[in-house]
This record gives C-alpha cells, sequence and structure tokens, in this order.
C-alpha cells in the first residue's frame, strides 16, 4: 500500500511547536516495509515557518491564536499534498488527528479552548474529496493491519 502520512507521525520535528508527534504504529510500518509511505506536512510545504502560531478552523478559514489569516498557506499545502499522494499513487492517509489541516472526522472548534467538533483539516478534506482513505494515528496500527502482539 502506498501511503501518505503526516510527517510528525514519523518523528519529524515540524509540529506548530516545533516538536513531533511520534506514532508507534506508523514507524513500525516504515521499518518494516511493508508499505510505502510518503511523509508530508502540509503547514510547512504550505509556507509557514517551524515553530509557527497555533492555528484552528474557523468554517472555511483557517486562523492562528493571534488572530492571522493563514488559509492561503494551508490551502498551498493541501494542494502540494494532494499532488504528492497523486504522483506516488497513494490510496490512503494516515494524517494527525484534530489538526487544522490533517485532522479527519473531529476537529478544533476555532476558540483555542481545546473544544473538538465534527469536521476535517484542509488537507483531510481535499484528499478525501479525490478518494483517499483518509485516518488518524489512533487508526493506523488497524489501518495498516499490523500485528500489535
Amino acid at each position: 500500500m502506498k501511503l501518505l502520512v503526516s510527517a510528525c507521525l514519523l518523528g519529524v520535528n515540524c509540529k506548530y511547536s516545533g516538536g513531533s508527534n511520534p506514532c508507534p504504529a506508523v514507524i513500525a510500518a516504515a521499518q518494516a516495509g511493508r508499505h510505502t509511505l510518503i511523509p508530508v506536512c502540509p503547514e510547512s510545504i504550505g509556507g509557514l515557518p517551524t515553530p509557527r502560531d497555533p492555528s484552528e478552523r474557523v468554517g472555511e478559514r483557517v486562523l492562528s491564536r493571534t488572530g492571522a489569516d493563514v488559509t492561503e498557506q494551508y490551502c498551498r499545502g493541501a494542494q502540494a499534498a494532494l499532488q504528492l499522494a497523486q504522483l506516488y499513487g497513494c490510496t490512503g492517509a494516515i494524517l494527525k488527528e484534530k489538526s487544522p489541516s490533517c485532522g479527519s472526522g473531529l476537529i478544533y472548534d476555532g476558540s483555542f479552548t481545546g473544544r473538538l467538533v465534527p469536521g476535517d483539516g484542509v488537507t483531510a478534506e481535499l484528499l478525501k474529496a479525490h478518494g483517499l482513505t483518509v485516518v488518524g494515528e489512533s487508526g493506523a496500527a488497524a489501518f495498516l493491519d499490523l500485528d500489535e502482539e
């Protein structure tokens, strides 16, 4: 299987805070070589620095905690992620949950209070619209069919 993967889940320090979100199931899949994993950070590839102000989706816009509109960078990153997925023939993606870019199913509500609402991040939404299966890191092991014993 060829999959797009949030780079932070592989331990790349591209998270808004400058850190990463290593996911054992994704790292194990990379080490096992059973799947082709294409790492991407849509926020970085869209032109945002690391570290950067945290951002959340507010309707169709993405705003930073300081009020800056970063929608253009998020959309640019989503388009670049889609191009990578298409170039490599990816059929799915494992993306960082709750993110305004990568979140799938639940994202932060834009109030910066930690409240979650149903919805998708900009990249997850675009990938789904183009037929890719998108899961978050909590579903990675099952999606990859890894033996967790």
